[in-house]
Order: structure tokens, then C-alpha cells, then sequence
């Protein structure tokens, strides 16, 4: 039996140093000393983890946050110091970072699903919680690296399966994105529409464009920046990806928008003088300032409202796009370079399902290939 108000103590000894630790709440002589022996043995393996009150919001904010923010784009390092502040810091900024379970994770998922948004307006998509988990994953290994912790237990924890957006994909038909063109066609910002529509560009892409980023004499332009929103403020960026940094061909038809586009904003130029900023993009507001990503979406939704079209979002004209190609029997790998994904697979796995005509149409010269086959073996 333990001595009543007896603690044990457990000394570490590595090399010359000595390091002494008091739990302060072994019952027994037989318990410390399995203690001791179990930290030795972590000692010895460099494994050992020196007890710490820290809480998980002191390593987050003060030591991971600002370990972190050198290597990470600056869009990224925003969206974890919002992640951390709307929905971890409220249900477990106060855990000690020590005793934070894979079962405190798997709660907190779950809280995050039904109710994470602000508010209590209900709860977050399954994506947007396992992209919360990615992160604490990935803070939790830093904190394993730096002695902070023994184990990362976000290893261990259910995480909600990553899905596709929830909201879901919609596309226009060749006739619907051929009528909002014709709508919008004395529209100043009509060439973006059409570079949108044509090759798939995300909005930040488009508004990122420079003139020198395009060839015209080869009918190619180059994507090189973008342009985001960070805090509501506009700034320039570069590509998430090295896909991201591409090529992409042009049509006729968005060669000859972007030059009458082009000779508009040179009139433009002249009108204005010493008031235009020249910043060289392609898509600006009059004074040549950078157009915010969101204005440029509610400018799209305005015009989809206005023409009476099928309501979809801008990035749907992307989904449109890629959708439009693969029906064309344009190769996915074709499709996949100017989408700028990482991998063909990728590409099919978000679009094969929008366009179920292509499993018909297999199966059919499947079936046809088969039955040439049996004739000539007849």
C-alpha cells in the first residue's frame, strides 16, 4: 500500500545531466518506478517530452502561427489564423496541449459539423472541418518535432471524409454559355467573360492577367499571377501549384475580344492621362486599379440574373468549360493541362460523373468492337 500524502519522485539521468521530475501522485513505490522506467526509456530514444502546462491556444498563436508564416503563402497563413480563431480557440483554445485526446478531436469534428458556423446558424460542410483537421494535423506534427509533444494525436482521430464542395456542380449547355455571351456582348468587362468560358480560368487567374502574359501572334497566354483577397484587401499572388503556372491556348474568338478589349482600354488611357494606374492588367477598374475577386463575382451574377439564364456561380463556368471539352472527346490529359490540375485522374474524377453520356457512349463501342470481333471470328 502507498503512504498516505507520500509522493514518489522520478529522476532522469542522460549523459552528465540530471533531471528530476515529481508527479506528485503515485500511489505506489511500484508505480513510480514503472514511471521511471518508461520515461529512461524515452529519454534514451530522445523521445522524452518534458511535462508542460502549455495550452493548445499558447502553441497555436504564439509558437506554431509565427514558426510557420515564413514558409506559407500569405492567403494560406490567413486562412489558418481564421480557422484557428472562428473554431478551435472557442471549444479547445483552453485544453492543456499535453492532454488533448484523439477523442476530444473526434468531439470536436463533430460539434464543428452540426454547429461550427458563427452564430450557431448550423454546422460546417465535411470538407470544411476535415480541411480544419489537416491543419491541426499538420500543427500537432510540428509540435511533435519541436519536444512539445509525445505523439501527434490527430493521427489517431476520425476526421469527416473529405468530399467535393457541397455546393453542387452546375454547367450551362453550349446554348446557355452561347446566349450569355450574346447578353453580356456590349459588356466593358465582356472579354473576361469570354476568357473565363474559353479556357477554364479561375477568376483570380483572369483578373491576375497582364498583357505582357499574352502572345498574341501565337494565341497563347501565360499564367504567371493571380489575384486574391485577403482580409478584403487585393493582393497579387502567385499560382498555388507549379501546374498552376501555365500555358494555355487561345481561340480565335477570345483573340479577337481581347484585342478589341485591349484598344477600348488604350482609349481609356488617354482620356484619363496622368490619372490612370497603370498596373498592365488586362481586366481593371477605370482608374486601372485591381478589381476585387468578389466585386468580379457579383458583377458575374448580376449579368446571369439580368439575362434570365440558369443561376450558377462563376466558378461554374470552369466546371462548364472542362465539362463541355470532355464531351467533345477532347483528350482529359489536354483538358487536365489547361485546367491546370495536378493529374489526369483528378480531372476525371470530378467531371466523369457530370457527363454520363460518356459511359453510355463506351459502352456502346465497347459493344460494337465486341460484335466486329465474333463476326470476323465467324
Amino acid at each position: 500500500m502507498g503512504i498516505p500524502g507520500h509522493t514518489s519522485s522520478i529522476s532522469l539521468s542522460q549523459g552528465s545531466e540530471r533531471r528530476q521530475t515529481s508527479k506528485g501522485g503515485y500511489r505506489t513505490k511500484r508505480d513510480a518506478l514503472a514511471a521511471l522506467n518508461e520515461a529512461q526509456g524515452a529519454l534514451q530514444s530522445g523521445l522524452y517530452v518534458e511535462p508542460s502546462k502549455l495550452s493548445v491556444k499558447t502553441f497555436l498563436l504564439d509558437h506554431w502561427l509565427p514558426a510557420t508564416k515564413a514558409g506559407l503563402r500569405e492567403s494560406t497563413f490567413q486562412g489558418y489564423r481564421s480557422a484557428i480563431r472562428r473554431y478551435v480557440l472557442l471549444r479547445l483554445g483552453e485544453t492543456r496541449l499535453q492532454a488533448l485526446t484523439p477523442d476530444q478531436l473526434n468531439a470536436f469534428y463533430g460539434e464543428l459539423l452540426v454547429n461550427g458556423r458563427s452564430g450557431g446558424k448550423g454546422g460546417l460542410s465535411p470538407k470544411t472541418v476535415h480541411n480544419v483537421h489537416v491543419m491541426l494535423h499538420k500543427a500537432l506534427h510540428d509540435a511533435v518535432r519541436w519536444s512539445y509533444l509525445p505523439r501527434n494525436v490527430a493521427e489517431f482521430s476520425d476526421p469527416p471524409r473529405q468530399t467535393s464542395s457541397g455546393k453542387a456542380m452546375r454547367t450551362w449547355t453550349p446554348e446557355e454559355l452561347r446566349s450569355f455571351l450574346q447578353f453580356v456582348e456590349s459588356d466593358p468587362f465582356y472579354a473576361a467573360w469570354v476568357l473565363s468560358s474559353s479556357t477554364g480560368m479561375r477568376r483570380g487567374e483572369v483578373l491576375g492577367l497582364r498583357w505582357q502574359d499574352i502572345d498574341f501572334d501565337r494565341r497563347r497566354l501565360s499564367i504567371r499571377q493571380t489575384i486574391i483577397s485577403i482580409d478584403y484587401r487585393v493582393e497579387i499572388s502567385e499560382p498555388k501549384t507549379a501546374r498552376g503556372r501555365r500555358s494555355v491556348a487561345l481561340d480565335t474568338g477570345t483573340v479577337t475580344a481581347l484585342r478589341a478589349h485591349r484598344a477600348a482600354q488604350n482609349q481609356l488611357k488617354l482620356k484619363l492621362g496622368e490619372a490612370w494606374q497603370d498596373h498592365e492588367l488586362v481586366f481593371c477598374r477605370d482608374d486601372g486599379t485591381r478589381v476585387h475577386p468578389d466585386r468580379f463575382t457579383q458583377m458575374f451574377d448580376k449579368r446571369v440574373r439580368e439575362g434570365g439564364l440558369p443561376r450558377i456561380r462563376l466558378h461554374d463556368l470552369l466546371h462548364t468549360h472542362a465539362t463541355l471539352a470532355l464531351a467533345a472527346d477532347i483528350h482529359p490529359k489536354v483538358v487536365s493541362e489547361r485546367l491546370g490540375h495536378s493529374t489526369v485522374a483528378f480531372t476525371m474524377d470530378v467531371y466523369s460523373h457530370a457527363i454520363p453520356s460518356m459511359e453510355a457512349e463506351a459502352a456502346e463501342t465497347i459493344a460494337n468492337l465486341v460484335r466486329g470481333t465474333r463476326a470476323i471470328d465467324g
